[in-house]
């Protein structure tokens, strides 16, 4: 792995596609908009937070296989519990936590790239899209709850 090569152009481009459901469900909730077409928004938005948390705990086991340590694979596990208990949660608490979730494991994972598990773009991108993805949930859950 070459831990200063650029960023893939295939992984910039499906990282940004992958905000579309957070900043799109997030700002039907913001413009009041609680249904479209049949689909409850804030459900979508806090399963598709859920599922994206779940994902970011994907990256760091895959990198733990890569020379982490045993406790990456805890760590690994954290996020998909988290998002699990916040689906519990009413709103707008789910939406709040899901974001604070996405932001604060955003920067818990810029430790990936420090120890070589990761590249750095990696961590880059990963403080860009989770910045992006944590502040939308938020928004919606804090503006639109």
């Amino acid at each position: 792995m070459d831990r200063d090569a650029p960023a893939p152009a295939g992984a910039l481009v499906l990282g940004a596609a992958g905000l579309i459901p957070f900043l799109g469900l997030a700002l039907l909730l913001l413009l009041g908009r609680g249904e479209v077409a049949g689909l409850a928004v804030r459900p979508a938005l806090a399963a598709y937070a859920a599922v994206i948390a779940s994902f970011l705990g994907g990256i760091r086991w895959g990198a733990a296989s890569r020379g982490g340590r045993q406790a990456d694979y805890v760590v690994a596990v954290v996020p998909s519990l988290l998002a699990w208990a916040a689906l519990a949660a009413p709103g707008p608490w789910d939406l709040r936590l899901l974001g604070a979730l996405v932001l604060i494991w955003g920067a818990i994972d810029q430790d990936m790239p420090r120890r070589g598990l990761v590249p750095r773009w990696l961590g880059r991108l990963r403080l860009a899209l989770s910045g992006v993805a944590g502040f939308a949930l938020l928004a919606a859950g804090y503006l639109a709850g």
